[in-house]
């Protein structure tokens, strides 16, 4: 410790400012909400960031020539670890890219906090190989870790039925997100804005069920659906774009990064479509709850949970054009649900606090 205070590593994560990312806005709220409590350094990614700021928050911020997904998760995760390990009191670790290195590290379990974040290897974007790998590291991640994070009931399940340990439950935080009003700037670079509409913003890769969606609104759909997402980040976004692109009920959105400018699109639409199917607490529709947004999403445990069954749920794409066809009084109620849940549940200074006393333990007490 320095200065009485603990000191504090975060990795696995692109860094902040965040652009976009689940852990990166969770790393952003940690750092605004708990930099007066510990010393706090967070690994960042060189590649994603042309200005590197030398803190933010007043949390110094250190950088790696990787990045944070992909292959370049797996050295960015382990360099990050070993420069770590003995230099701070606690590290949390985001994802477990780097598990492998882990019990080569043993002696200094009890400072590791594990996020697991979802189970990706379960996305069907993997090959067979590296869900193979992903499994491995998630499993020696999890067993070499003082303590756990799980961000959802259903993650916090499934390391109790896989692993036998127990893990604490912090969900994600959204209410940084604001209602905006629109102006005719808004409505002249967006003309869909004068009308009824349905959104969805995600990641453009299968396990989010962007087909499934779009299909569901190529036909006599009441209102169009606007997509924002990555479309030219893969070979598949760019062939799901140019499928549906010109089509009269769809609208493809480049990622928008300016969150004042998403907010005022999210925060305007009739209804919000969820559609991911894998993951663990999604920061997207976290968020769309705290806007009080009416949600359709995908029948998986995952949202079902985080939702409290109280959303609308599709399983296939005519289930979910049936959906879309639920009349005002229905949405109007399940908006107030919604936001009802996420002022229980999906506050980041509620989330920061957690994370705190997490933090203040010795990572002893889940050593099972």
């Amino acid at each position: 410790m320095e200065n009485g205070k603990i000191k504090l590593a975060i990795i696995g994560t692109q860094g902040i400012p965040n652009q976009y990312g689940g852990f990166e806005s969770l790393v952003e709220h940690i750092a605004k909400y708990l930099s007066g409590q510990f010393d706090i350094t967070i690994f960042c990614s060189s590649k994603v960031y042309s200005e590197k700021l030398p803190e933010v928050y007043g949390c110094r911020l250190r950088y790696l020539p990787f990045k944070a997904n992909g292959v370049q998760s797996i050295p960015y995760d382990i360099i990050s670890i070993l420069q770590s390990v003995k230099k701070y009191d606690r590290i949390l670790i985001l994802g477990s890219s780097g598990g492998v290195i882990l019990p080569l590290l043993k002696k200094y379990r009890h400072k590791l906090i594990l996020n697991l974040g979802g189970m990706d290897w379960k996305r069907s974007k993997w090959s067979r190989f590296a869900k193979s790998f992903l499994k491995l590291s998630e499993s020696l991640a999890v067993k070499n870790c003082g303590d756990l994070v799980a961000d959802n009931a259903c993650i916090q399940q499934y390391i109790k039925q896989e692993y036998k340990r127990q893990s604490v439950l912090i969900e994600y935080g959204g209410d940084h997100v604001t209602n905006e009003i629109i102006n005719e700037r808004d409505t002249e670079k967006y003309p869909f804005l004068k009308n009824k509409y349905a959104l969805s913003v995600a990641r453009i890769q299968p396990d989010n069920n962007i087909e499934m969606i779009l299909d569901a609104f190529r036909e006599d759909a009441p209102v169009p659906i606007v997509f924002i997402g990555n479309w030219n980040g893969s070979s598949y976004g760019e062939e799901i774009k140019k499928k549906y692109s010109g089509l009269n009920n769809i609208i493809l959105l480049d990622a928008i990064y300016d969150q004042k400018e998403l907010n005022k699109i999210r925060s305007n639409c009739a209804v919000y479509i969820h559609g991911h199917s894998a993951g663990g607490t999604n920061p997207s529709l976290v968020e769309a709850m705290c806007l009080g947004l009416p949600i359709i999403c995908y029948a998986s445990g995952f949202n079902q949970s985080n939702t409290e069954h109280k959303a609308l749920y599709f399983k296939d794409g005519p289930e979910l054009r049936n959906l879309l066809d639920t009349d005002n009084a229905k949405l109007l109620k399940l908006g107030s649900d919604m936001k009802a849940i996420a002022e229980r549940r999906y506050k980041w200074q509620m989330i920061a606090q957690k994370y705190a006393d997490c933090i203040k333990g010795d990572g002893k007490s889940s050593l099972n």
